[in-house]
């Protein structure tokens, strides 16, 4: 009788790790660091130790561990091959047989942000639901779309990378991908500093932003809040290009709820307010009733997420 699972969350400096029962409650989280050096070799096999000491130090059979679920910061396949993860210095790794050779377990692999995503729909900000877009918006823009219950991962791996979509033509700066104009340049923490950093050079306005030694994301929304008329303005801005990309990924996948989380996220309530006027103005009329919520598991979405894709 299956009574437990893992879910693995592997960050470029630390792998968070939960034990769950397969309700969904967490009996234990606990991290280690993610070991990139030889080409990220270790990973798999630090995750691989870490899983098998838990299970035997809470004295469980093998036989009711359902498997591990494991979120990786890149595009990963149906499959659970990923053919290039950046940010862990891998080239192709077959994730599912070789964590599954080095614990004996089932295993199931997917993107970080889709199964993020995945976790707040089970858990958080869009339980109750079945088809959900999920944005993160931290040092860049995330994101994952949960349709019928079920992570979209697409042909590529790539499905829900909202951030490299295309919102603003002539823009000089390259985004990380290569492109230029992607809403991740415009609408993540840096997005919005660079937004606030522009409009203070070109005004004279008072403001307290100008307070502020680095001008950050947490400034301007913290700005907002006490009626900064130029704080006011860059959230304007930002929640344009969040709110009129938003409008196109719902003609899309139509969801049945947008949730927001990331570091941006933290800023609260008002965060919604500058983004749900544009989405409304600009989206197909059906999707106008379109629900928004803010994210509620923080970090361990990620965990909850790898849980739920395998169970």
């Amino acid at each position: 009788m299956e009574k437990y699972c893992f879910g693995i969350d592997v960050g470029g400096t630390t792998i968070k790790c939960g034990l769950f029962d397969t309700e969904g409650t967490v009996l234990d989280k606990w991290e280690i660091p993610t070991r990139m050096e030889e080409n990220g070799s270790h990973i798999l096999p630090d995750v691989a130790e870490t899983v098998l000491a838990k299970i035997a130090e809470k004295g469980i059979a093998k036989e009711e561990v359902a498997g591990v679920g494991i979120g990786i910061p890149g595009p990963v396949n149906e499959a659970g091959e990923v053919p290039v993860a950046v940010n862990l210095h891998w080239g192709y790794v077959h994730i599912v047989k070789e964590l599954g050779a080095l614990t004996g377990l089932k295993v199931k692999a997917g993107n970080d942000a889709n199964v993020a995503a995945l976790g707040e729909l089970w858990k958080g900000g869009g339980a109750g639901c079945q088809d959900m877009i999920m944005v993160t918006l931290g040092t860049g823009v995330g994101g994952g779309i949960i349709l019928g219950g079920k992570i979209l991962a697409g042909a590529h791996g790539a499905a829900g990378e909202i951030g490299h979509a295309h919102v603003k033509d002539n823009m000089e700066e390259a985004c990380n991908c290569g492109n230029h104009g992607c809403l991740e340049q415009l609408a993540s923490a840096t997005g919005i500093a660079n937004l606030a950093k522009k409009a203070l050079s070109a005004s004279e306005k008072p403001s307290l932003m100008r307070k502020a030694k680095n001008v950050s994301a947490k400034t301007v929304f913290d700005a907002v809040k006490e009626g900064d008329e130029l704080a006011i303005q860059v959230a304007a801005e930002f929640g344009n290009y969040l709110g009129k990309a938003l409008a196109v990924f719902s003609a899309v996948v139509d969801p049945e709820i947008i949730v927001i989380g990331g570091g941006v996220s933290k800023a609260g309530p008002v965060l919604l307010d500058y983004v749900t006027g544009p989405f409304r103005e600009h989206c197909f009329p059906p999707c106008r009733d379109t629900r928004f919520a803010l994210a509620t598991l923080g970090n361990d979405a990620g965990i909850y997420g790898a849980a739920k894709m395998l169970l």
